[in-house]
């Protein structure tokens, strides 16, 4: 009917058919907006159903806060007076040192920047010093501490940053228990007259000996670096290097933090190895930092930023002066202020591996 009325060319007719193209469009324009409207309120319940089954990334910072919990990790292999073996108290299993001091600081400041009412926890991941580098890469850690050197060449893998040092002017030093050996050494310094601490003084004091080092650590890789005339025993750990009898050490490189602890009161059958002057024979200087991811630009600020005003309240040395210098029951100390250790992890805390004669090297 109204395309025969608009045919006919009648004015009402050809009106009503306007009035009717009119209405009919308004009604479409209506239901493609009701359409819409009900697709963006479909895609707004799909975006909260998807984050609530995957949450948007968060930054490390806020991560932690959300947790409420700081993973660390540490070296199965103490490090005294930076680690020391876990140790059982009456509060359960405990793990005390330099290092567990300034994690605990970290994870105060942590709960003043969350703003939390309970306290940030620090919950101890405890695996092989190599491993650690592997885990903080996988994202199993927040961050690491267990006297790692940021400074030696080498000690820097991909992805991985490390801090500003919490401990500076450290260095790798060497420990004998042989005598004869040190005689040896002191002789062979000698022949350099006021060249002794060159590096070709050292490297030849050092040719010829079965030197120690730990798998992975700053004295392994200045080992390779410098010293290919020696005969080198890789270890899984110092207390490994210690007690081993085959092959026969001569010679131990630790970092001197380390080694003047233990020399004193661990293993006093094993003394420093001295300069002319009676000071201690630095290798190389070598700062600890504590470690954490590259991309972790926030918790990287937030750790230098921390670091920096230990330092300037003298925090820093004083934890390095209880720790290194004082003397103390380390047992005690765990009791008071250790962090605990889960039940699972103390069989491979105790277990400090094994030495062998590094790649290349033939037994005698």
């Amino acid at each position: 009917m109204r395309i025969l009325a608009i045919q006919s060319g009648n004015p009402i007719a050809q009106m009503i058919g306007w009035l009717d193209d009119k209405t009919r469009g308004h009604w479409q324009h209506r239901i493609v907006l009701g359409l819409i409207l009900l697709l963006l309120q479909g895609c707004g319940l799909l975006y909260d159903a998807v984050t609530m089954v995957h949450p948007l990334t968060q930054d490390e910072l806020s991560a932690i806060c959300a947790r409420g919990r700081l993973r660390v990790g540490i070296s199965v292999e103490p490090f005294r007076p930076f680690i020391f073996p876990a140790m059982y108290t009456d509060e359960g299993i405990r793990v005390t040192g330099l290092d567990i001091e300034l994690i605990r600081e970290v994870a105060n400041a942590l709960t003043v920047h969350c703003g939390k009412q309970t306290p940030i926890v620090p919950t101890l991941h405890v695996t092989r010093f190599p491993d650690l580098f592997i885990k903080m890469n996988e994202g199993q850690l927040d961050l690491f501490v267990s006297s790692v050197s940021g400074t030696v060449p080498g000690t820097k893998p991909a992805g991985l940053w490390f801090s500003a040092p919490y401990l500076r002017d450290d260095g790798l030093a060497a420990i004998i228990h042989n005598p004869k050996i040190a005689e040896h050494i002191r002789t062979q310094f000698a022949q350099h007259s006021r060249k002794w601490d060159t590096l070709a003084a050292v490297q030849q004091a050092f040719a010829g000996l079965t030197i120690a080092v730990q798998k992975g650590r700053s004295a392994h890789l200045y080992a390779q670096a410098n010293l290919s005339q020696i005969r080198l025993v890789v270890c899984d750990s110092l207390p490994a290097a210690i007690e081993t009898r085959d092959p026969t050490i001569d010679v131990i490189f630790s970092k001197h933090s380390i080694i003047e602890y233990v020399s004193k009161r661990v293993w006093q059958e094993w003394s420093p190895l001295t300069k002319p002057d009676g000071s201690p024979l630095l290798l190389t200087r070598d700062d600890l930092s504590i470690v954490t991811s590259e991309e972790h630009r926030r918790l990287q600020w937030f750790l230098n930023n921390l670091l920096f005003r230990l330092e300037e309240s003298g925090r820093l040395a004083q934890m390095r002066h209880r720790w290194i210098d004082e003397e103390y029951a380390p047992t005690r100390r765990a009791t008071t202020e250790g962090l605990p250790l889960e039940v699972t992890q103390v069989p491979d805390h105790y277990d400090q591996g094994q030495c062998r004669l590094a790649e290349g090297v033939e037994t005698r």
